[in-house]
C-alpha cells in the first residue's frame, strides 16, 4: 500500500458485516447503523441537512442541482424565486438598478410555467451581461455586442427553448448595432432586454450611444456632440414585432411588461430605464420617482386614452402631431384625447418619437405589437419542405459535388 499523505485521510471504509447478517436497528433493505462516534458521510458536523430536488445547495463548489421534477403536463412543480436564483454572489456596484431588475425576474420566472432546463439567458459584455451567473438556468456571458447572433444560433437549432438575450445600451447600440437590427428584423422568437443608463458603467463612466448631448464624461471632458439614439425609434425602424419601455423603479408596471413579452411569439425588445447610481445617478429620477413622475410620465394601455398627471392632462391628435391638452379646464375633456391602439405601427412611431421635447410626457408602456411568423419557424418549415422533395442529404456528396480536382 503507497504511503498516505499526512494531510490526507483515507475514506472511512463501511463496516463490514458477518455472512448472510442483517443490521439489528432497521428491516431488509435499512442502511446500516454508523459506528459509534461516526457522522453520515455527506459532510461534516453542522453541515446542512440535504435540499430539497431541484434546489441548489449555497456556497462555491456546489454542483447544478438537478431539474425540478415535472408536473402531469410537464410543467415544473411549485418553483419559486429562489429556484431561479443561483449560488454567485451578486457583484454590481450597492445600488445599482440591475438589483431590482434582477429580483424582478427571478420572481416572474416561477408564473411562466417553463422548466429551468429549458431557459437560457444569453449576455454580451457590460454590468448587466453579468446576469446569467445569477440565474439557476442554461446562459452564456458571450462577447461585446453579439448576444443576439449566438442567440439567433441556438433558436435556429433550438427553437423549443426560451431564450432571454440581456444587453446594455452600450454593449446593443454600439458594437452590437448591426447584430441587434437583424435579429429583429428576423423576428427571432426572443425576450431582449436592454437595460439603458446612457453611460459605460463597467469600463467608469465614458458617454454611450444613448447618452444626451452635452454629456460630460471621462470620454467627453467638454461634453458629447454625438447625436443619442433613442432605441425605441430604433427597434421600430427595425421592425420588431414587440417594443416596449419600463424601469427599473416600478416593478409591478416591469414585471406586467416582461410578462407579455414573454408571451409573444417573435422578437419582443424591452427597453428598461436602469439608474447607474455611481457614473450617472439620477438620469432618470424625472420619469421614476414619486415627486415627479405623474407629471412627465405616460402610461401606454392599448384601447384607453392618453392621459397623465392624475388624469389632468392629456395627447389630442393635431393633424400629424401630438398635442397636451388640459383636462381639468372646460375647453377639453378626455374624449378629445387620442384613445391608443398598439397594433397600430403609425401610432407607435408617433408616440415613440415623444423623447426629447420637454413639454411632453415619456411614455411606458407597450409600443407596438404585431402577429408575424418566426425566422425560426419559417426556417424548420423550409428545411422540413426541402427534405420531402430532395431527401435527407449526404454529407460526402454534398463535399464532392460541383467543380473538385485532387492536388497531387
Amino acid at each position: 500500500m503507497a504511503d498516505q499523505h499526512p494531510d490526507k485521510q483515507p475514506k472511512r471504509a463501511k463496516p463490514v458485516l458477518p455472512p448472510g447478517a442483517r443490521p439489528a436497528e432497521g428491516p431488509k433493505g435499512a442502511k446500516p447503523a454508523m459506528p459509534p462516534g461516526a457522522r453520515p458521510a455527506e459532510g461534516p458536523k453542522g453541515a446542512k441537512p440535504a435540499m430539497p430536488p431541484g434546489v441548489r445547495p449555497a456556497g462555491p463548489g456546489k454542483g447544478p442541482a438537478r431539474p425540478p421534477a415535472p408536473g402531469g403536463d410537464g410543467a415544473p412543480r411549485g418553483l419559486t424565486r429562489q429556484d431561479f436564483t443561483s449560488d454567485q454572489d451578486v457583484r454590481w456596484c450597492p445600488g445599482c438598478g440591475d438589483y431590482a431588475i434582477l429580483a424582478t425576474v427571478q420572481r416572474l420566472m416561477p408564473e411562466l410555467g417553463v422548466p429551468r432546463e429549458n431557459v437560457v439567458f444569453i449576455s454580451g459584455i457590460g454590468c448587466s451581461s453579468r446576469f446569467p451567473y445569477y440565474m439557476n438556468t442554461y446562459g452564456m456571458h458571450s462577447i461585446h455586442g453579439r448576444a443576439p447572433t449566438i442567440a439567433t444560433g441556438l433558436k435556429a437549432s433550438r427553437p423549443e427553448l426560451d431564450v432571454w438575450i440581456i444587453t446594455g445600451d452600450g454593449d446593443a447600440l454600439s458594437i452590437g448595432g448591426n447584430h441587434l437590427i437583424h435579429l429583429m428584423r428576423r423576428n427571432v422568437d426572443v425576450q431582449l432586454l436592454l437595460f439603458n443608463n446612457q453611460i459605460y458603467g463597467l469600463t467608469k463612466g465614458q458617454y454611450s450611444p444613448t447618452s444626451e448631448l452635452g454629456k460630460i464624461t471621462k470620454s467627453t471632458p467638454y461634453g458629447s456632440i454625438d447625436h443619442p439614439f433613442n432605441p425605441i425609434a430604433l427597434a421600430l425602424g427595425a421592425e420588431a414585432t414587440f417594443v416596449a419601455r419600463t424601469m427599473d423603479r416600478d416593478p409591478r408596471h416591469m414585471k406586467d411588461i416582461l410578462k407579455a413579452a414573454h408571451a409573444h411569439k417573435g422578437a419582443a425588445f424591452v427597453e428598461i430605464y436602469q439608474n447607474c447610481n455611481i457614473f450617472n445617478d439620477g438620469a432618470f429620477f424625472t420619469f421614476t420617482e414619486k415627486d415627479t413622475k405623474p407629471d412627465h410620465t405616460l402610461f401606454l394601455e392599448h384601447g384607453r386614452p392618453l392621459t397623465f398627471a392624475g388624469g389632468q392632462k392629456g395627447l389630442r391628435l393635431d393633424g400629424l402631431r401630438l398635442e397636451v391638452i388640459d383636462l381639468a379646464g372646460d375647453a377639453w375633456s378626455i374624449s378629445d384625447c387620442l384613445v391608443y391602439d398598439e397594433t397600430s405601427y403609425e401610432m407607435a412611431t408617433l408616440v415613440g418619437h415623444l423623447f426629447r421635447q420637454p413639454e411632453m410626457p415619456r411614455p411606458f408602456g407597450i409600443f407596438y405589437r404585431e402577429t408575424r411568423p418566426t425566422y425560426e419557424a419559417l426556417l424548420q418549415q423550409q428545411i422540413e419542405t426541402v427534405m420531402r422533395q430532395r431527401g435527407p442529404g449526404d454529407l460526402q456528396a454534398l463535399l464532392q459535388a460541383g467543380e473538385t480536382w485532387e492536388i497531387t
